[in-house]
């Protein structure tokens, strides 16, 4: 897990910079997942870029959006070339409506650019640097805007899911569905559960889910499961049983619930993946240590 360690004085949720400045860490070629998200614009380079256990070659200009608790990796890369932007959820505060915008570009693979695309956001990418390096006054509400304008030209993207229909308070409930399926402590995942703490009924919460969102509350549940257990298993030591429950569940249910919805074991699974990449410890991407 990467964590974004900013040094005091001014620990500013936010960074950004070239994968040179940032640091090896950026590129990394092991199965990692960061506390924070991550915006990257690819501009040059060779390899595949793995996020979520999908294969992604590439073929730039592009741009990725990698959020919280998604394992990606770059593997075979070769003349890697662009910006990256790392913030956390803090860093969101003056934009709350960006974190759902955000997730929801984390869900493509990547954006598609033209050329003319990809010089403007590295323009605007380069004036935020700029002012992350300068600090003048007022600094951080300036890169608070601009980062707003960076999700807001990629949320209009070809590609990219249009606004959730339904009623403002339908809208609502999805959102704050939304935001406890990303969890990292979840508790009991069932739809009765997350009903109780928004506050309705679980037939209007599956009405409501499956209006916007075009899934039930159950298949979403389902999936982020499914794609938790992946990570623990590609991305920890711990054993199936273990893995099992930490997600709340009975060790031998939870291999028939991973074989069913993946059609392979948990065992075989891991050996799929654990034989290609190794498992590394904790490790954080400390701000202090860029370029200036």
């Amino acid at each position: 897990m990467h964590r974004l360690a900013v040094p005091a004085p001014e620990a500013l949720p936010f960074a950004i910079g070239t994968f040179e400045t940032i640091g090896p860490l950026s590129r990394a070629s092991f199965p990692h997942r960061h506390t924070f998200y991550e915006v990257v614009l690819v501009t040059g380079g060779t390899g595949t870029h793995v996020i979520d256990f999908v294969e992604q070659p590439l073929r730039p200009p592009h741009l990725y959006v990698i959020a919280p608790g998604q394992v990606h990796f770059w593997d075979r890369v070769s003349g890697l070339c662009g910006r990256v932007t790392l913030f956390t959820d803090e860093f969101l505060l003056a934009h709350p409506g960006d974190r759902a915008v955000l997730h929801a570009l984390s869900e493509v693979p990547w954006l598609e650019l033209t050329a003319g695309e990809a010089a403007d956001f590295a323009a605007l990418m380069a004036q935020m640097e700029r002012e992350y390096r300068r600090r003048d006054e007022g600094f951080t509400s300036v890169l608070q805007a601009y980062l707003h304008v960076l999700v807001v030209r990629a949320r209009r993207s070809p590609g990219i899911a249009p606004p959730a229909r339904g009623t403002d308070r339908a809208t609502g409930v999805v959102q704050r569905f939304s935001q406890l399926l990303s969890d990292p402590k979840p508790g009991q995942r069932s739809v009765a559960a997350y009903a109780g703490r928004i506050g309705v009924s679980v037939s209007y919460l599956n009405d409501v889910v499956k209006e916007v969102t075009g899934r039930t509350p159950g298949k979403l549940i389902r999936e982020v499961q499914v794609l938790e257990a992946k990570r623990l298993l590609a991305r920890t030591g711990m054993t199936v049983g273990q893995v099992a429950r930490e997600l709340n569940f009975d060790p031998a249910y939870f291999c028939r619930f991973f074989r069913r919805e993946t059609g392979v074991s948990p065992g075989t699974f891991r050996r799929g993946v654990g034989g290609n990449h190794h498992i590394h410890p904790q490790k954080s991407i400390d701000v202090s240590e860029f370029e200036t």
